[in-house]
């Protein structure tokens, strides 16, 4: 599966909200900074996820975005798929059962494609904001311990790739 760098940051921006939500709303400037995303290509993105109305926005000195439900209730899959479209790389279930009844040279062939689609968007419906960012209300009781990730660390969320057969324990 591939994931748009637009929706590696909305994914970033979320766990940054995530981590922050007790604390309540944080400026763009500040998620920018935290987790080093471009601050313009941020609040397009936070626009788009202020309209599905996954975050919501405060005017004023105190104001900022902040998640519109809890961290435990938003799933990366909603995530994914508003800013990235369908889960699958092999496009839509419905389409691959369609090829899987019209084309019998390559049904095997469509059955694993849509089994990988499957099990895919199953951990995406089912791992949540709060499953990732773990520690979420540790971290959000120390204000203050915001801090500029250093340059060299990983990225907190990585690209997801499935590998060949897995039954022969190596990849290929």
């Amino acid at each position: 599966m591939k994931i748009s760098q637009k929706g590696l940051y909305a994914l970033q921006a979320m766990m940054m909200l995530a981590r922050h939500y007790s604390q309540g709303c944080i400026k763009i400037r500040e998620i920018a900074y935290e987790e080093n995303l471009p601050e313009k290509f941020l609040e397009l993105i936070l626009l788009e996820m202020k309209n599905a109305r996954m975050v919501e926005s405060v005017r004023g000195a105190k104001g900022g975005y902040r998640l519109r439900r809890p961290p435990a209730e938003i799933h990366l899959s909603e995530i994914i798929r508003l800013i990235d479209g369908p889960l699958a790389p092999f496009g839509d279930a419905d389409s691959l059962r369609e090829l899987i009844d019209r084309d019998a040279a390559h049904r095997g062939l469509y059955r694993v494609f849509l089994q990988v689609r499957d099990s895919a968007a199953r951990i995406l419906e089912s791992t949540s904001l709060a499953d990732i960012v773990g520690g979420a209300e540790a971290d959000a009781s120390q204000p203050g311990k915001r801090g500029r990730k250093t340059k060299g660390k990983e990225a907190a969320v990585v690209p997801m790739v499935v590998h060949g057969n897995l039954s022969r324990g190596q990849d290929e």
